[in-house]
């Protein structure tokens, strides 16, 4: 059972505009309490964090987009989409929000977004302040990112004519296989992502959304290197039997950060928050708890 339907956190949510671009975006919580930025993953969208959205609420203000190309937002077929300028669009929504202060709750491509903005830091003193990230399973490290075949068919000559060949049916394939054993993706969570990436006609960007890949490739020394020259807490919340960035991932992660905090659920797959939501929260809130402590 899910906390909202995917037309309940549609009908609750609103728009703003960003490059021209028509953003979808959700807000919660009271505007006194810490700002949580929670960033999504390809290739869903900001609906993948609705089963933790309640309990985080009441802890913090909570805000969320669907990044362009994704779920309700625009999806143009020759935007030229990357990480950086989602990166931008963060920014920019955070100061529509009126943010100063803000940490990150981020998963698979969201890590990514993370990255980027962590490695800002230092350079742009006039930017939102990040205060912590906590990251779920994502490519981290390029080195470790063992995506699915059709991941690396769309990013092929073929892309276009995967792109139009996928259906509901194969959607829920691909989704079974990185899920855990025992935590698959409910009927009612395919129908929702299925609408989600059907939306707009958003499967056609599909080839150029892809290219993050070769983008992570490219800026691995920044982004790794945000990692471990990070001066604010950092924490990883992986799903073990995640065969893309499971716990292959996590070896590499405890080997390249320093003082690593970690936790590893070993039979959860790729979507944590989805798969399990009260772990997950659990697992969140006692790493800001334990940070805020002198």
């Amino acid at each position: 059972m899910t906390a909202f339907s995917l037309e309940d956190w549609k009908r609750s949510g609103s728009f703003f505009s960003h490059r021209g671009q028509r953003i979808f975006t959700q807000t919660a919580g009271d505007p006194r309490l810490p700002v949580l930025l929670l960033i999504h993953g390809f290739p869903t969208a900001s609906w993948d964090w609705e089963a933790v959205w309640p309990e985080l609420a009441r802890h913090y203000r909570v805000l969320a987009v669907d990044m362009i190309g994704f779920g309700f937002s625009d999806k143009q077929r020759n935007y030229d989409y990357s990480i950086v300028d989602q990166a931008d669009l963060q920014q920019a929504f955070l100061r529509a929000q009126g943010v100063g202060d803000y940490h990150v709750l981020a998963h698979d491509y969201g890590d990514s977004v993370a990255q980027e903005l962590l490695a800002r830091q230092a350079a742009d003193q006039s930017a939102p302040r990040l205060r912590s990230v906590c990251f779920l399973n994502g490519g981290l490290f390029p080195e470790t990112h063992r995506p699915l075949l059709v991941q690396r068919l769309l990013l092929s000559p073929l892309g276009p004519w995967i792109a139009r060949a996928m259906t509901r049916a194969r959607l829920a394939g691909n989704f079974r296989r990185i899920f855990g054993p025992h935590t698959q993706p409910t009927t009612e969570q395919l129908d929702a992502f299925w609408t989600l990436l059907t939306h707009n006609d958003g499967l056609r960007v599909f080839p150029r959304l892809i290219r993050y890949m070769p983008e992570r490739r490219r800026q691995r020394q920044r982004w790794v290197g945000a990692l471990q020259r990070a001066s604010i807490p950092l924490k990883l919340i992986d799903g073990g039997a995640d065969p893309i960035s499971g716990s292959h991932m996590v070896e590499r992660y405890v080997e390249l950060v320093e003082r690593p905090d970690v936790t590893v659920f070993d039979d959860i797959g790729h979507y944590p928050q989805v798969e399990a939501p009260d772990r997950v929260l659990r697992a969140y809130l006692d790493f800001r708890a334990n940070i805020a402590r002198p």
